[in-house]
């Protein structure tokens, strides 16, 4: 069976498990490695994703470029997170490439598959390889495309939409961070 829905698909959370904490350890698109811990004390504002995307990943990450903008100096307590769901192609020098057209704030992490399956599973977020022989190598990715939103603490927060207006996320982000 094969799945073509490459659509948006929103995040889901089960209400029992509302509450989880940010848990990876990912190499970053500047070859360094990179913890859930390393960003404590700063707002982790999460975007799963690839490089061969056509259109959804292009357009979150241009949002979250347009939020980071927005937020001027308050942008120092946020860090915007980009990690591949195709680690086959992603890797981290491909995202070096990639992630820094978005802007220079955005931090494009991968890893071995185990790693971002493992970080998949912690996140909560859906991602599948999909065959489809128009695409690059063969296949695309179906995936989550929403933004999670973690505290200071790596307490998961909520969710932004990948399509959402950036001055909604913005307000949402500047009440959150106070001045």
């Amino acid at each position: 069976m094969t799945d073509r829905n490459q659509g948006p698909v929103a995040a889901r959370l089960d209400p029992e498990a509302a509450r989880f904490a940010a848990d990876f350890e990912l190499t970053d698109h500047n070859g360094m490695i990179q913890a859930d811990e390393d960003f404590r004390g700063r707002w982790m504002l999460v975007f799963f994703g690839f490089t061969n995307c056509p259109d959804v990943c292009p357009l979150g990450l241009a949002t979250i470029a347009q939020v980071m903008d927005d937020l001027d100096t308050q942008g120092s307590a946020v860090q915007p997170l980009f990690i591949t769901v195709d680690p086959e192609r992603d890797t981290p020098s491909a995202l070096a490439s990639y992630v820094p057209q978005f802007g220079p704030g955005i931090l494009g992490l991968s890893g071995s598959a185990e790693q971002i399956e493992r970080t998949a599973k912690t996140f909560k977020i859906y991602y599948q390889k999909i065959e489809e022989a128009s695409s690059p190598d063969g296949y695309t990715m179906g995936h989550t495309s929403s933004f999670l939103l973690f505290d200071p603490q790596g307490e998961f927060v909520r969710i932004y939409e990948y399509d959402q207006e950036p001055g909604l996320i913005v307000a949402d982000l500047r009440e959150r961070i106070g001045t």
